[in-house]
């Protein structure tokens, strides 16, 4: 899988340019995509601070689009949703240039500039000013499951975070928080089923950012894995085992591979359900602790003990 350093267009009309599958440090690719009723376009954000955890989507599913909204208040236990669904493509779309990129719905922004990306929410219920810090290595990756089915992922992991969050009268100045981007851009099957798991933090002195996927890459030779280091993206080429129980809530999710042995330890699990005719999708997203260790370049180890993030299971049908 080679490592592509320079801008590359993603498809040729709805079909999959050869040149683009590979993956990179930074966003490379241009990704143009027609309307095909498969096409899927997306930005997440998914902060962990002290007391808060968010999760924000814009998403435009070309006959449907998503504004999603979910915080939860760590001191209170106390959750808020705040989801829109609306038939039609979101107008206007989210962008297909390279960066910097601004994406608006609803009561969410999105917008980079020249040090990062300023993440809005102005809703009665949830304020959200923030700023994540960027500039350092990220990993982006085409997965081609056909000619005409593939994905753009971008996954950007241990942004920091600083600005405000207020959820339902309670409010935090963020000093110590962290972000993550997931930038998705393809024409997808009309099934499929995911696992994803993210950590952000500081051990020993050093900035250690964790990037897990699996299921949806398995078999195409492509894959989402590996550990930023200070910035430095080691990108990992075999496919993750994952092991979970959605029984239960408090267990244990475990990652492993030939780089990784990783386990969360949940404080809190959300699940999302949504039920609209030809689209439907459940979400079990487990928030917590990491712990383990994660190997690097030139096969140095690296402790995970403390890193907050999440690791989930999501099935859609869209």
């Amino acid at each position: 899988m080679p490592e592509i350093v320079e801008p590359v267009d993603l498809a040729v009309g709805r079909r999959l340019n050869p040149e683009a599958v590979g993956w990179t440090r930074r966003p490379l690719h241009r990704t143009d995509l027609p309307w095909t009723g498969r096409t899927k376009r997306w930005e997440y954000w998914g902060v962990v601070t002290r007391r808060f955890v968010l999760g924000l989507t814009i998403a435009d599913l070309d006959y449907a689009n998503l504004t999603q909204v979910y915080a939860y208040d760590r001191l209170r236990r106390h959750e808020v949703s705040l989801d829109t669904t609306k038939l039609g493509p979101l107008r206007p779309g989210l962008s297909d240039a390279l960066p910097p990129i601004t994406a608006s719905s609803g009561p969410l922004t999105f917008a980079d500039h020249g040090r990062g990306t300023r993440l809005r929410v102005d809703h009665e219920r949830v304020r959200v000013a923030l700023e994540a810090e960027g500039g350092d290595d990220a990993l982006g990756v085409v997965v081609p499951w056909s000619p005409r089915r593939f994905q753009y992922t971008l996954k950007d992991p241990v942004r920091p975070v600083s600005g405000t969050i207020e959820v339902d009268g309670e409010r935090e100045a963020v000093v110590a928080g962290w972000g993550v981007l997931d930038r998705g851009r393809g024409i997808w099957p009309y099934r499929m089923t995911w696992n994803w798991g993210a950590g952000s933090g500081e051990v020993s002195g050093r900035r250690i950012g964790l990037q897990l996927g699996g299921k949806w890459t398995d078999g195409t030779e492509q894959t989402e894995n590996g550990l930023f280091v200070d910035g430095r993206l080691h990108h990992w080429i075999d496919d993750l085992q994952w092991e979970y129980d959605l029984e239960d809530p408090e267990s244990p999710w475990t990652v492993t591979g030939p780089d990784v042995e990783a386990v969360l330890t949940p404080f809190h699990r959300r699940v999302a359900s949504t039920q609209l005719g030809v689209i439907a999708s459940r979400t079990h997203q487990a928030f917590g602790r990491w712990s383990g260790w994660a190997r690097g370049g030139k096969g140095v180890e690296y402790r995970l003990d403390g890193l907050v993030g999440w690791a989930e299971e999501a099935r859609n049908r869209w």
